[in-house]
């Protein structure tokens, strides 16, 4: 009877570690699967997240290509206006120096005045002289120091050369227009700032000197005219050293009597 016993417990025991495979197994094997699908779950969000992050970016650059080719466009249109402009401003350049060329050849120097007058502009670097125009221009760094207007002795020798032009007989009916010209920087030093307010004033008594020591040389003082234009009438750019000099200057502008000059009397009769 033992013997049976013991085999029916053994054999029952068997019968339950059998059955408690069967029903416990599974479970963990359910309870795994959810759990890695909560984790699916939860990475299926976050790329659902990113995708809609990815899209509104999307969205601000697409929104920033337009407003960039919307701005493109209008700089197309701005620079197809300026070139038109800077083709009008070409013409009627053109126009006007064919203008100012025709009436320097209707009222042009004699060659023998325009020889004379070139040949000083070869022995004096600080002379140039352009017998289209008539103009000849002096390098202020020879007649003045900084802030002054008075000449300094080495202009004595090539203005007495151009009054000695000016004053033969094939000269004798030219006007002289002495114009003064300054760069953009204001009268700032003493003792000049004391005698000169603005450039304006710095300029004109520059011109006014050369056409007083223009006078005390041998011409005569009704054909002798003044200007100065302060630093309004640059021909280069007030940005450096080089170009600020250009723009210091005095020019002297050589022309027939009927040359009209506004001022002068005698060459605008229709206005006098």
């Amino acid at each position: 009877m033992t013997a049976n016993r013991l085999f029916l417990v053994s054999l029952f025991s068997g019968i339950l570690a059998l059955s408690s495979g069967c029903l416990f197994g599974p479970a963990a094997r359910v309870a795994e699967l959810e759990t890695q699908n909560r984790a699916l779950s939860e990475q299926n969000k976050a790329q659902l997240a990113e995708v809609e992050n990815l899209k509104v970016h999307s969205n601000n650059i697409e929104n920033q290509l337009i407003r960039a080719e919307e701005e493109l466009a209008l700089l197309d249109q701005r620079a197809e206006l300026d070139r038109q402009q800077l083709a009008n401003y070409k013409k009627e350049h053109e126009e006007l120096y064919g203008h100012v060329q025709g009436m320097a050849r209707r009222h042009s120097l004699s060659s023998e005045v325009e020889r004379q007058l070139a040949d000083i502009s070869q022995r004096y670097p600080s002379l140039q002289f352009d017998p289209a125009t008539g103009m000849a221009k002096l390098d202020m760094d020879i007649l003045f120091d900084t802030g002054r207007d008075e000449l300094k002795p080495g202009a004595e020798k090539v203005l007495g050369e151009f009054v000695e032009v000016l004053t033969a007989p094939e000269a004798g009916d030219l006007k002289v227009m002495v114009v003064g010209h300054t760069d953009d920087r204001p009268v700032a030093k003493k003792p000049a700032r004391d005698l000169f307010a603005d450039n304006f004033r710095l300029s004109t008594a520059r011109a006014l000197a050369v056409a007083d020591r223009m006078r005390t040389l041998g011409l005569a003082n009704n054909r002798i005219g003044v200007a100065g234009f302060g630093a309004h009438q640059p021909i280069a750019p007030n940005v450096s050293r080089k170009d600020r000099q250009k723009n210091r200057r005095v020019e002297i502008f050589v022309m027939p009597p009927e040359v009209p000059v506004v001022g002068w009397t005698d060459s605008i009769p229709t206005v006098y």
